[in-house]
């Protein structure tokens, strides 16, 4: 690899995402923002208030989703406006760190740590329309279309598992043990495998485990 150029964006630069649609890339960054990237230049910075974790962009509208821990919610940035247009509470949970979102049933799923919980919320409305105990120490989040199934890494060294039955209801079907301090994985619906970190601590040695994901859609 060739390095082709750099661009700073402040401290703690956190997430990058793609954005298909318009060839964009954002970036979040720790002094409490979004960043644009164009054509390898910054295009455009849109403030926040403080740090951004984890966020998703949708295909087939301009929103941006945010989860911005120290607000205690989620903005919702509009692409079109550069600008924060709206933000949504989290009904008393707190420290949300991953996300996850399923366009096509306009769900968004955040788990927090304070309690730990996974959030539901309706993205045409900003409503909480389930909240259920989760693993803790979240920090992924995948949604998998295809078995209407909701994958969380938690750090307490479990992946959790839950089913929707539909938009507004979910039912935890499963817990998978990992390891202590495994909370960063990755989700790849094409190989049916999820994947996820184990760090070095102690006599726990670093490795990364691959799950196979078979249960079928309902």
């Amino acid at each position: 690899m060739t390095l082709r150029s750099t661009l700073e964006f402040g401290d703690d630069a956190d997430n990058v995402r793609y954005d298909e649609n318009t060839s964009q890339i954002w970036v979040g960054y720790g002094s409490g923002g979004l960043g644009v990237v164009e054509e390898g230049t910054k295009a455009g910075e849109i403030p926040l208030g403080s740090h951004p974790e984890s966020f998703q962009l949708e295909h087939s509208g301009s929103r941006v989703f945010v989860n911005v821990p120290k607000e205690f919610g989620v903005a919702v940035v509009d692409r079109k406006k550069d600008a924060v247009v709206s933000k949504w509470g989290l009904d008393r949970t707190a420290a949300n760190y991953p996300m996850a979102l399923d366009e096509g049933d306009a769900r968004l799923f955040v788990s927090c740590r304070l309690p730990s919980r996974l959030v539901v919320l309706d993205t045409n409305s900003g409503r909480v329309v389930a909240k259920l105990p989760v693993v803790g120490d979240a920090d992924d989040v995948f949604f998998d279309s295809s078995r209407h199934l909701v994958y969380v890494i938690g750090g307490e060294g479990a992946v959790d598992i839950f089913w929707m039955h539909d938009p507004n209801h979910y039912e935890h079907i499963g817990r998978t043990k990992t390891a202590a301090g495994a909370r960063t994985g990755l989700f790849v619906s094409g190989l049916d495998r999820l994947f996820v970190a184990v760090p070095h601590r102690g006599s726990q040695t670093a490795k990364l485990l691959v799950y196979e994901v078979k249960r079928s859609a309902q």
